[in-house]
């Protein structure tokens, strides 16, 4: 299936892209639009561009638009939608010590990237790590 969204990915469209290959669509094409255009290519499901329907809803990041419109009830699932939640849009209360720090890794991971691609393979890095941690954190405190 074809996947569409904005140049120069972030934390969202990065978790967004890990999360359609590892439990969506296991052969996605991504495709980049420039940012501020909401017109995709003829065929493509679109995400985190704002009117679509996987895209910010409700105070909610991207991320959770997946998690909702595929029902994906993992709960690690949820943790990493609250993490991305509270990195990437406005949050009264900060719950999540990791937000701001996957935020400026997967800044930094765009930043050395050669283009919006290679970004999210080396994201996808980013999240399996993150996923194994939160499941050993999880299995850690169910052992005691």
């Amino acid at each position: 299936m074809k996947w569409v969204t904005w140049q120069n990915v972030g934390i969202d469209r990065m978790g967004c892209a890990w999360l359609i290959r590892k439990f969506i669509d296991k052969n996605p094409e991504f495709i980049f639009i420039p940012e501020e255009s909401t017109a995709p290519p003829k065929g493509a499901e679109a995400f985190d561009i704002p009117g679509a329907r996987l895209s910010h809803h409700g105070g909610h990041c991207s991320f959770c638009a997946f998690l909702r419109e595929y029902k994906l009830a993992d709960p690690l699932l949820r943790r990493i939608g609250r993490i991305i939640d509270e990195a990437d849009t406005v949050q009264e209360a900060s719950v999540e010590p990791s937000a701001a720090g996957l935020d400026l890794i997967c800044t930094g991971t765009r930043l050395a990237s050669p283009d919006d691609h290679t970004a999210l393979q080396r994201g996808g890095l980013i999240y399996n790590a993150l996923y194994a941690a939160l499941k050993a954190e999880q299995e850690g405190a169910q052992q005691r």
